[in-house]
């Protein structure tokens, strides 16, 4: 039923001044205003990916709210980093970053990082 629709990710901040900052100006994406400035609408590939939302309460997710799928692993992680990105470190039972935060366990390489507001995202090697 759902198959051929098209579908995007939504997600909440505190702060969509410094949400809109971060993700232009830092990770180089386009946002378009919507709802009195209150959402962010990012566009990716010709469709609208993701949509940020301002949120007066809040939380982070503890978890992986969007993926960004790139090419290199460790160009993209240089590169943000060159920007200021803090990437998460990880040891334990189940996820263990090298010394560059980029995870090489089973499956595909992958770098985590976070949002100003606590949104947790991650670069994914195709």
């Amino acid at each position: 039923m759902l198959q051929d629709c098209k579908a995007f990710s939504s997600f909440s901040t505190d702060d969509i001044a410094k949400t809109r900052q971060f993700y232009e100006g830092v990770l180089g994406l386009k946002a378009t205003e919507g709802m009195g400035g209150m959402v962010l609408d990012f566009e990716m590939n010709g469709s609208v990916t993701f949509i940020i939302y301002q949120k007066p309460d809040h939380r982070p997710a503890d978890f992986t709210v969007f993926n960004f799928l790139v090419n290199d692993i460790e160009e993209a992680v240089a590169s943000l980093k060159e920007k200021g990105v803090v990437f998460e470190s990880y040891d334990n039972e189940n996820i263990k970053t090298g010394e560059d935060n980029i995870f090489r366990g089973e499956g595909p390489l992958v770098a985590w990082f976070k949002d100003p507001s606590g949104n947790i995202l991650s670069l994914v090697q195709e």
